[in-house]
């Protein structure tokens, strides 16, 4: 049983690792595709932030460790976490190579559902559809902090894209009506040296909120996995070298050190070795992007994700980017927006978390027919 704990807790690191090199792309495309840094210079940018990101919060780590299954109608075992971080992975895997910018955290959600659903066999009491708490931003279960962000996340990243680019070009156009040295800031030379240097900015606002945001989800499962080892018994009589492993008597509301630092340096690792693929779908197929575009679009996203962490909603850097992207675009000029590749992307938000779901699902129904779980 331990044993099968140690390989469920790498195979969340090999998800976190490979959600870095997934959704890298999603947090450095705009500032590659501008050309203010080369692809190497943004994906260390990148890496350094996301490591920052993941160690300033557990929020949606809670949320994923004890918001969306009903521990008291399934019992979460080390199996089922596997398949559901398996279902997770793989459709990553397929959503990388084929170059679409899907959710990693839609794909994870989506196996942590199908795979309890399963280990339910079928009762759907298992999920948590809407647990209220009072506070709304406190209540658990997939309607508020899967439904709810999964819908409003990419609108918000569409209109805030639409208002921030309108905002800066109002901001130019009255520089350029005042005239003398302030006109002369609004010349497109200047806005482009201005905006690629600020572009780094909002590019590394935009690592530290992936990390921030994302990085906590693997956290989640790896407290869940324990808390669940915990509660069988696969943690007792352990070796002391691996006494940090017990989760304490907070279970999974107290996400141990440990957890966050590992996480955050495997997915910097992961961020460290790049998706090119991605980045060329988002940040050349949609639409043609000048700096202060990418600013634009970095700038709201980051925003959103920054938002949704502290109110402990597991947003996808992906749907935020991607339509931060659109709405920039559409504002720019709703001509310019490629509707062939949208449309593509578009069917990988709609088809993760039944997909990712559905391969844990039947994961978990083949370990059960062969006796592993």
């Amino acid at each position: 049983m331990l044993t099968l704990v140690l390989v469920v807790i790498l195979a969340a690191l090999v998800f976190e690792f490979i959600n870095g090199f997934h959704d890298t792309a999603n947090s450095i495309a705009t500032v590659v595709a501008t050309k203010v840094l080369s692809p190497g210079q943004a994906v260390m940018l990148a890496a350094v932030m996301n490591l920052i990101g993941a160690l300033t919060g557990t929020a949606v780590a809670k949320t994923i460790a004890s918001g969306l299954v009903d521990t008291n109608v399934v019992q979460v075992t080390s199996q089922v976490i596997l398949c559901a971080l398996l279902g997770g992975i793989i459709w990553n895997l397929i959503t990388w190579w084929k170059g679409l910018p899907s959710s990693s955290s839609h794909a994870l959600i989506g196996g942590l559902c199908g795979a309890a659903l399963a280990a339910a066999h079928n009762d759907w009491g298992a999920l948590l559809w809407s647990q209220a708490a009072g506070d709304w931003t406190q209540n658990k279960g997939i309607l508020w902090k899967v439904v709810l962000p999964m819908i409003s996340s990419p609108v918000a990243g569409f209109v805030l894209g639409i208002v921030v680019m309108v905002l800066l070009w109002g901001l130019i156009v009255l520089l350029s009506k005042l005239g003398g040295w302030l006109g002369r800031l609004a010349r497109p030379h200047f806005v482009n040296k201005f905006f690629g240097k600020a572009q780094i900015l909002s590019a590394a606002y935009m690592g530290y909120a992936h990390g921030h945001n994302d990085a906590q989800k693997t956290m989640g499962i790896i407290a869940l996995t324990l808390f669940g080892a915990e509660a069988s018994g696969a943690l007792d009589n352990l070796p002391g070298w691996l006494a940090f492993l017990h989760p304490g008597s907070a279970g999974e509301q107290d996400i141990a050190m440990w957890i966050v630092i590992t996480c955050a340096i495997v997915m910097a690792l992961g961020t460290a070795s790049g998706g090119w693929k991605i980045i060329k779908t988002l940040g050349h197929k949609m639409v043609k992007l000048h700096p202060i575009n990418g600013f634009a679009a970095e700038t709201s996203s980051a925003t959103i994700l920054t938002v949704a962490a502290h109110f402990g909603m597991p947003v996808s850097t992906t749907h935020s980017i991607s339509t931060a992207i659109m709405g920039v675009g559409f504002a720019k000029n709703p001509r310019a927006l490629k509707f062939g590749v949208i449309e593509r992307i578009l069917w990988a938000w709609v088809l993760t978390i039944p997909a990712a779901g559905g391969i844990a699902y039947g994961l978990l129904r083949l370990l059960e027919s062969i006796g592993w779980a």
